[in-house]
């Protein structure tokens, strides 16, 4: 079984930063695209940024130039450093992986449980 564990996220003022972590663990051969996404309240859930299957990121316009993706191979760990926060970057943040557990089961989708960002004065 797989885990996605999101965490960093907490309450702000605008202009502050955050990082968020997502741990991947468990039964892992192979991931081949990982990503954040975000849900605010009464909106739809939207990709924030995400590393492709090339290896090349992807940003929505509304986090460009201030959000920045990483990861660590070894640790299987996705990280968003997200600066000059504004208060419409207030949402759950989702981390995503698209992964093969074994050699005999397809390539699956898999979702952390969210972490709560809150940018506020």
């Amino acid at each position: 079984q797989v885990q996605l564990v999101e965490s960093g996220g907490g309450l702000v003022q605008p202009g502050g930063s955050l990082r968020l972590s997502c741990a991947a663990s468990g039964s892992i051969v192979s991931i081949r695209t990982m990503g954040w996404y975000r849900q605010a309240p009464g909106k739809q859930r939207e990709l924030v940024a995400h590393f492709t299957s090339s290896g090349s990121t992807k940003y929505s316009d509304s986090v460009k130039g201030r959000f920045n993706i990483s990861r660590d191979n070894a640790r299987k760990t996705l990280y968003l450093q997200m600066n000059n926060l504004k208060p419409e970057d207030t949402a759950v943040y989702y981390c995503t992986a698209f992964l093969l557990t074994t050699w005999s089961e397809p390539w699956s989708d898999n979702w952390g449980q969210g972490t709560q960002v809150t940018i506020s004065s």
